[in-house]
């Protein structure tokens, strides 16, 4: 059944034309990437697919009673909390679950028989409706989303106080929430840590309804997207597959469609050169020839009858990056030994030492949070550390990418900005630029009015043309199109000096990075390898109790001797002492309120619920 059927639509702003006599049906549990360049019109055919802005031209048809799920601006909930904002998904629940208390209430006191019946024939047929729509799985379904996004912190906070990629991983939660049949997501992975994007991955691949998302992730876009619809040049192509095999698809099609090009050319110009022949046999006979000459016109008409073919477009214009260190910078890079940082009571993270050496690949990963953009400001010296040492090695010059890059640049123009960190003439930094894709007139907008990907590509036109051979880089791939990710890639795989990167974007670390620090729980762990590499390490750490123990800085002294050689009435003893005392801790957790108790309350019932677990395991042996 199709839920939504595109027809010939047109949308301009501004009298610049971008989307025009676009065609399109969306099928029941679709799955689709929607994928182009920045600035092509994704997110303006999302909003109008949305019904969130009218078409110029044509006309869009949905199903009827469509429900249609669509994050765009989030809306303030004055005084609700997050959790609150949540419940919203439950509305008609909610209010059914009132009206179930309310009668409760009311059969609790003394009422004529006839009353009572009919309060509790009301009751009954509202409970039905209840547990018939999950209202006994709402608290479920919340946890599952909010653990699964991570935001299980930001739940008891006031939403109007959260940040705006809180504001908008609580919003994400909220469109999951109502499981609309025609969900619609515009780059969902952007606020969002690794752990987060994996299980949002696997949950879009369960969902029961229509999904149409845009995204720069291409992992994200294999594991979620069946069919991938391509945006170019205010055209679209629909492609019945992930996003590999999309890639492979459109190289396909584009070698066809050159080789149908130069054949119709080779045609033409067999018939050009024919129609040129017989026009000069045709005069040069005596008398001129009248039948050549009618036979050229035939075939000239013929000619202009051929529909022609467009040259396909082998080469699409891209940036041109090509970073280079002039200067060699000293063996070690930067060294970091049991740095300890603090943010008032409480410790972001404690016994850091990282060692990162000329040439290196390295990659900061871990859950948001957990103090990777505050190392790497630690390694600017933009951050103060409380405890430990740092240190940047001899002719060590960084160039750093921030995330929140030109965040707080006023009304300056895109190429006075450019021109304060590399000086050359006017002319030389518009040939510059030019390689960035910022043409003509584009050179003089306003910094303030650029895209995020718009600002990432000027940061990285400064950068280029910089004296560096650190690079430190800062989710450098968010809000860039796919083919500006590739350019990025192939031009940090052929640098000659140092990498630094926090990045979430999996594709990313795998492919360049060989050397990955995981933040965790306070800590670092190191892994001699990339993503993928890391994670199955770390998975087989969190396996095995002990081992996690271990992870958790915890003392060997201190972890009680749970490996000893034990009886059966001595672990049976054992384990029941030990859940009296989680028992114990639980309540002191309960009437806690300082941050730092909690924390250490918390601690201390993980190492006795590890102790716990290796105990039935030992005792499972006995048996």
């Amino acid at each position: 059944m199709i839920v939504c059927s595109v027809n010939h639509i047109a949308k301009s702003f501004g009298g610049n034309i971008i989307l025009k006599d676009l065609s399109f049906d969306v099928l029941e549990g679709s799955r689709i990437g929607l994928v182009g360049r920045n600035g092509g019109g994704k997110t303006t055919l999302l909003k109008l697919l949305a019904n969130q802005e009218a078409v110029d031209e044509g006309v869009i048809h949905w199903k009827k009673g469509l429900k249609i799920g669509y994050l765009a601006q989030i809306p303030d909930f004055y005084d609700l909390t997050a959790k609150e904002v949540l419940k919203t998904a439950f509305e008609q629940l909610t209010e059914t679950e009132t009206m179930l208390r309310k009668l409760e209430r009311e059969m609790g006191h003394e009422l004529e028989p006839d009353l009572l019946q009919r309060l509790m024939e009301q009751y009954g047929k509202l409970q039905d409706d209840f547990i018939l729509n999950g209202g006994y799985e709402m608290d479920a379904q919340l946890d599952r989303i909010a653990n699964g996004l991570n935001i299980t912190s930001l739940l008891d906070k006031t939403f109007s106080t959260l940040s705006g990629g809180e504001k908008t991983k609580v919003g994400l939660g909220l469109s999951l929430l109502k499981n609309p049949e025609l969900l619609l997501l515009d780059e969902p992975t952007n606020h969002l840590d690794l752990m987060a994007i994996e299980w949002l991955g696997s949950f879009l691949k369960d969902y029961k309804g229509t999904i149409i998302l845009i995204s720069h992730d291409r992992y994200f876009l294999d594991e979620v997207v069946t069919k991938v619809l391509e945006m170019e040049d205010g055209e679209i192509d629909l492609y019945h597959s992930n996003f590999s095999g999309y890639v492979k698809e459109k190289e396909e099609k584009l070698l066809r469609e050159f080789q149908e090009f130069q054949e119709q050319q080779r045609k033409i110009k067999k018939m050009k050169e024919a129609i040129k022949r017989l026009r000069d046999w045709a005069n040069r006979a005596n008398p001129p020839s009248a039948a050549l000459h009618k036979r050229a016109t035939n075939m000239q008409r013929a000619l202009d009858r051929i529909e022609k073919l467009d040259r396909p477009k082998i080469v699409v214009k891209k940036m041109a990056i090509d970073f280079e260190a002039h200067d060699r910078s000293g063996k070690d890079v930067i060294v970091l030994e049991d740095v300890l940082k603090r943010f008032g009571s409480r410790t972001l993270f404690d016994h850091v030492n990282m060692l990162i050496q000329y040439r290196e690949r390295t990659a900061i990963v871990g859950e948001n949070g957990t103090g990777k953009s505050t190392l790497l400001k630690i390694i600017l010296k933009e951050c103060e550390v409380d405890g430990g040492v740092v240190r940047v090695g001899s002719n060590v010059k960084a160039g750093y990418l921030s995330q929140h890059v030109f965040e707080d640049i006023g009304d300056e123009q895109l190429i006075d900005v450019f021109r304060s960190e590399v000086v050359v003439n006017e002319g030389e930094a518009r040939h510059i630029l030019a390689r960035f894709l910022f043409y003509g007139p584009a050179v003089f907008r306003k910094v303030n009015q650029l895209s995020g990907g718009e600002r990432m590509r000027l940061r990285l036109a400064q950068l280029m043309y910089q004296d560096i051979n650190l690079l430190i880089l800062d989710e450098p791939t968010n809000h860039l199109d796919i083919d500006s990710c590739e350019v990025l890639e192939d031009a940090l795989e052929q640098f000659n000096g140092t990498i630094l990167a926090v990045s979430h974007d999996r594709y990313f670390l795998n492919k360049l990075f060989n050397k990955i620090y995981w933040l965790q729980d306070g800590t670092v762990h190191c892994f001699a390898g990339n993503y993928d590499w890391a994670k199955g390490k770390l998975n087989e750490l969190e396996v095995k109790p002990i081992e996690r123990v271990v992870q958790n800085k915890i003392k060997p002294q201190k972890v009680r001797k749970v490996e000893e050689e034990l009886s059966i009435n001595n672990i049976e003893d054992k384990i029941e002492k030990i859940e009296a005392e989680i028992h114990k801790l639980k309540q002191q957790l309960e009437a806690e309120n300082e941050l730092d108790s909690l924390q250490r309350i918390y601690h201390e019932i993980e190492l006795r619920e590890s102790e716990c677990e290796y105990l039935y395991l030992q005792l499972e042996e006995f048996v």
